[in-house]
């Protein structure tokens, strides 16, 4: 049976940002209601966290392990949040090792990349719990409704209402909607949400907003990295060679060794009872090909272990694997943009009562966490005086 609801206000996405937004929107409206709906089964985006069914006990972060925050220009906003998370213990420092590898496998250097620049921080729990909490601290009444694996496919805006219609055709009627996701706003949906128009264009047809048309045609230029990620469940008496005890632990290959090996950057995540889960990052279109044109997933799951095992072979902390070690393997639908970052003079529209947040707007934190949590606060800031 379909539903109708009505909000005062909802957002569409459960990532980080869409979370930090309804934290602060909730402490400055705490008479009003909001909806969040999100295509995945939890809060986190690309900041996600896999709790097995399959294997009791694991928590392995797929996305986002951890985040750096460089804040060049001292934005005073982000680093008042920041404290504020750190106050809260929901986050703490990220003192991990940090390996950068690079041709010369027996050689680890010290490097900075987009992974690992300014300070990096950790969720004291999981980072799909970090996006709960954030939400969680600011909604003492629980004014806000969560609609999880609930995908939108049609927008409408009349008569200063937003109607949006999922595909199980539920409806949700609000004064104002926020997109977290660029998804209902990018060429991909086409194809991703098996639509022939893109939902947002459809809603505002050209020339009835500047705004509008201006990130929508910057979002088609927009492109995004493609990612696998392999979760590898190991054996209970896998361990390092040392006696490193840290929560978690980073690899990064350098161009030449992504190039030979696939990989991209490598997690260790000690577990709860002591158990080692490693997380492999893969941005390589051949590999990724590879997988899609693979009549044997075994065959190629078996090819990321022996590829990983080559990788550390002479390695100083590292184990290699056995081959009865379990390979899960997680597609991303969400995906990190590149290219043409939209200017967060765009974030909000008045006439249509709509507003953006997320890592795909312009920026040091473009593509990052960072991104993320800044665009949310500022356009929190924006919209706060005429939601009220």
């Amino acid at each position: 049976m379909n539903r109708d609801f009505k909000y005062d206000l909802v957002i569409i996405g459960g990532g980080i940002s869409a979370c930090v937004f309804a934290s602060k929107y909730l402490k400055n409206n705490t008479s009003k209601k909001i909806a969040l709906i999100e295509i995945g089964r939890g809060l986190g985006g690309r900041s996600s966290t896999r709790i097995s069914k399959r294997f009791n006990g694991w928590k392995l972060n797929h996305g986002a392990p951890n985040f750096n925050i460089s804040n060049s220009k001292n934005n005073l906003l982000l680093k008042s949040y920041i404290d504020e998370l750190l106050e809260n213990k929901f986050i703490k420092i990220d003192d991990s090792d940090i390996f950068f590898l690079n041709q010369d496998l027996n050689s680890e250097t010290k490097n900075k990349s987009e992974f690992t620049s300014g300070s990096n921080y950790l969720s004291i729990d999981s980072m799909s719990q970090l996006s709960q909490n954030i939400v969680d601290s600011n909604n003492f009444k629980g004014k806000i409704n969560f609609y999880f694996e609930t995908l939108i496919v049609d927008l409408k805006f009349n008569n200063k209402e937003w109607l949006l219609t999922s595909k199980n055709g539920d409806k949700f009627k609000s004064k104002y909607l926020i997109c977290s996701t660029n998804l209902l706003l990018h060429k991909r949906s086409l194809k991703i949400l098996n639509i022939n128009r893109i939902p947002l264009r459809e809603a505002i047809p050209i020339n009835f907003d500047k705004k509008i048309d201006l990130i929508l045609y910057l979002l088609e230029g927009q492109s995004f990295i493609p990612r696998l990620t392999f979760l590898i469940y190991t054996n209970e008496n896998y361990s390092y060679k040392d006696f490193y005890s840290k929560k978690q632990r980073y690899f990064y290959l350098s161009k030449n060794l992504e190039k030979k090996y696939k990989f991209e950057r490598i997690i260790f995540q000690l577990q709860d009872d002591n158990k080692l889960g490693i997380v492999v990052h893969t941005k390589s279109i051949e590999f990724i090909n590879s997988y899609k044109n693979s009549k044997n997933e075994k065959v190629f799951k078996q090819k990321i272990i022996t590829n990983f095992n080559k990788l550390f072979e002479n390695n100083s902390v590292v184990n290699k694997l056995t081959f009865d070690a379990e390979v899960s393997i997680m597609k991303w639908r969400a995906s990190q943009p590149s290219g043409i970052a939209v200017p967060l003079s765009l974030q909000f529209s008045r006439k249509y009562r709509i507003g953006f947040c997320g890592d795909w707007f312009e920026g040091e934190g473009f593509g990052r966490i960072e991104g993320s949590i800044l665009s949310a606060l500022i356009l929190e800031k924006k919209i706060n005086d005429l939601i009220k």
